[in-house]
């Protein structure tokens, strides 16, 4: 699901609901297993304040239901499959800035429809329990795996 609570960039909600609905395929993912909020850059900002100690914007945030000791997903088997299938299982919410994703765009030289996919699969990765902070490049080999899989520079 995807709501847009931010005025700043014009959101064109029905191709991101269809690479939703292609990145949940991807991972085995029920329709509904998390949520996608576009929400301003205060709004992010406070949320990276109070959940992050990080002062200012940033372009995404995830906030997982479940907190999980590894991640979801086999990463080297068999890349883009779940180790079991959360069909019924709610993951958590993504927060991402589209000011923020914007500005990020025009500097990498990347469309903004491209920007916001990235973002949405980088931050479902956190979802799955991956957090690139902490693990050894296993989060971002996946993710440049499945960036490459679902089409996205």
């Amino acid at each position: 699901m995807i709501l847009n609570r931010q005025r700043a960039v014009r959101i064109a909600q029905r191709p991101l609901e269809l690479f939703l609905a292609r990145v949940g395929r991807a991972f085995g993912l029920d329709e509904a297993a998390f949520t996608v909020c576009f929400v301003s850059d205060a709004e992010i900002a406070r949320m990276n304040q109070a959940f992050r100690k990080k002062k200012g914007p940033t372009d995404v945030l995830s906030f997982p239901a479940i907190q999980r000791r590894r991640p979801a997903i086999v990463g080297l088997q068999r890349p883009g499959r779940l180790r079991s299938k959360p069909t019924s299982e709610f993951l958590g919410d993504i927060a991402i800035a589209p000011s923020v994703a914007h500005r990020n765009a025009k500097k990498l030289g990347r469309t903004m429809s491209n920007e916001l996919r990235i973002l949405i699969l980088h931050g479902l990765l956190h979802l799955l329990g991956y957090d690139h902070e902490t693990d050894r490049g296993q989060m971002s080999r996946l993710e440049s795996r499945m960036r490459r899989k679902l089409g996205l520079s």
